[in-house]
């Protein structure tokens, strides 16, 4: 299992949408909105990293109102 954050910048206004549209896909195990340089953070998990690929470009990103987001897999050193 691959797991990783993906840090979201959104539209002005919009990361509260964001954050509760993204919590209801599926391999997305939360999803909060904060403050700072990021609108959202996003803790997902996939099967691979191809899958995790597939989960960000085709699900995550087509979300209304996301202008950028940086996915940050979780490595075990």
């Amino acid at each position: 299992m691959v797991h990783a954050y993906i840090l979201i910048q959104t539209e002005v206004g919009k990361a509260a949408a964001v954050a509760q549209t993204i919590s209801g896909i599926d391999g997305v195990t939360k999803a909060e909105d904060v403050t700072g340089p990021y609108d959202v953070i996003v803790r997902a998990e996939a099967g691979s990293v191809d899958e995790l690929g597939r989960l960000v470009v085709a699900r995550v990103q087509s979300v209304d109102g996301i202008t950028r987001t940086l996915t940050c897999p979780v490595v075990n050193l």
